[in-house]
């Protein structure tokens, strides 16, 4: 038992900048192992499944279970190579992911947000990346989405302390988009109808290389 609390406490409290930002970029390894090796692996749910339609709910207990449900999205993340996962791509209705994702400078961040929110940029913030972009619950399909190269998002961590998190290039993508998985948002709803079209039409004609649920 206190091998398995000093895991969690490495995995969590991540230090924070003169700013207030989460330190997120160290012992990055270490910390996602921590994780990783006490979760367990659940499959993916995908486009056309309710829970990726609708907003979750907030994250009002931070205890064991939402510990453990972190863990799991870890694990999940790992076994399906994706660079992060939001808490209803494992079918669980709750305002919450967890991300492994390098920036466009090769700089690696892992962490935990729950109940996120995009901070509005001022105009001037507002430089538009129009890189591709591809999602777990839409496997094998990616389109090309512009969207701000600097994102900031608040919330709180697994223990429910409050949270500020910064990013850029590839790494504000995957703030972005994992927000918006958690009020029912998928990539391919901000697509024209015809890029969303294709994106479907490339999910149907590849496999998943990962373990999904199957829409009934």
């Amino acid at each position: 038992m206190a091998q398995q609390d000093t895991d969690q406490q490495h995995a969590g409290m991540l230090p924070v900048d003169d700013e207030g930002y989460v330190v997120d970029t160290e012992d990055c390894e270490e910390r996602e192992k921590a994780w990783r090796e006490s979760g367990t692996s659940r499959p993916i749910t995908v486009v056309g499944n309710p829970v990726l339609h609708k907003e979750c709910r907030d994250v009002t207990e931070f205890g064991e279970e939402l510990r453990q449900l972190v863990a799991d999205m870890f694990t999940s993340q790992r076994t399906a190579e994706g660079v992060g996962l939001a808490a209803n791509q494992i079918g669980v209705d709750l305002k919450v992911f967890v991300y492994d994702c390098q920036d466009d400078e090769g700089v690696r961040h892992v962490g935990a947000v729950c109940n996120p929110k995009l901070v509005d940029l001022p105009a001037e913030r507002r430089r538009l990346d129009d890189n591709n972009e591809g999602c777990l619950s839409v496997p094998g399909a990616y389109a090309e989405l512009a969207r701000p190269d600097y994102a900031e998002v608040t919330g709180q961590d697994e223990r429910g302390n409050p949270i500020k998190v910064r990013g850029t290039g590839y790494f504000a993508r995957c703030l972005q988009h994992e927000t918006d998985h958690l009020y029912g948002y998928l990539y391919i709803d901000r697509l024209s109808k015809r890029d969303r079209k294709d994106a479907l039409r490339q999910m149907g004609e590849n496999e998943p290389r990962y373990p999904v649920v199957a829409n009934d």
